[in-house]
């Protein structure tokens, strides 16, 4: 029994190694080169630990981590969508699904019940932890974007009006860390690299 987790867990580990194929729009910090969804996911967790203070309720950071480390594993089958993208919805699409269902089923069937249930906990976004998760996960690029004079905003010639829209989704996890978001983006049009 033991080994047959095992041959199923190391298959479900290779398998996510293409997670580091998938390229973001987002750039690193001061960089042109393309964060890739690892990269990301990593980035996310360490975020999570560090600011784990500033969650509005408790935490469960163990949880968290859990969330970010897997939330991008979906799209492996499913690709990358630009959150500011006019034509495909960033939310939860059948695709999505149908990938968390084929990767995380090649695990053990309780741990694949628990990623899965993770995965869907995350998308919904109701939970104490699925909105600190979030907000890590909106508030990434938004300092990516800044330190890189606009970064995929104005590559994209994303308005403010948007980039407010979808970064407010910060203050359902964390009241200060939108604050200190939020006077980012405002800045961030005075310095003339997020139009109105």
């Amino acid at each position: 029994m033991k080994i047959d987790n095992l041959l199923k867990q190391v298959e479900f580990i290779k398998e996510i190694d293409k997670i580091k194929y998938i390229q973001r729009k987002t750039k690193l910090f001061n960089s042109d080169r393309h964060e890739n969804d690892a990269e990301h996911s990593w980035h996310l967790a360490m975020m999570a630990i560090v600011l784990s203070e500033h969650a509005n309720e408790q935490i469960d950071v163990l949880k968290v981590l859990k969330m970010v480390l897997i939330h991008d594993i979906v799209e492996i089958d499913a690709g990358d969508i630009f959150i500011y993208d006019s034509v495909k919805n960033h939310s939860n699409t059948k695709e999505e699904l149908k990938a968390a269902k084929r990767i995380f089923g090649m695990l053990p069937t309780e741990q694949a019940q628990e990623f899965i249930a993770i995965w869907e906990e995350f998308e919904e976004g109701e939970t104490n932890e699925a909105k600190f998760a979030k907000a890590m996960d909106r508030f990434e690029p938004l300092l990516q974007n800044t330190s890189n004079n606009g970064g995929t905003w104005s590559e994209f010639n994303v308005k403010y009006e948007s980039v407010y829209d979808k970064k407010k989704l910060i203050k359902k996890g964390s009241k200060s860390i939108w604050g200190f978001a939020e006077e980012l983006i405002n800045e961030s049009v005075k310095n003339g690299i997020l139009k109105k």
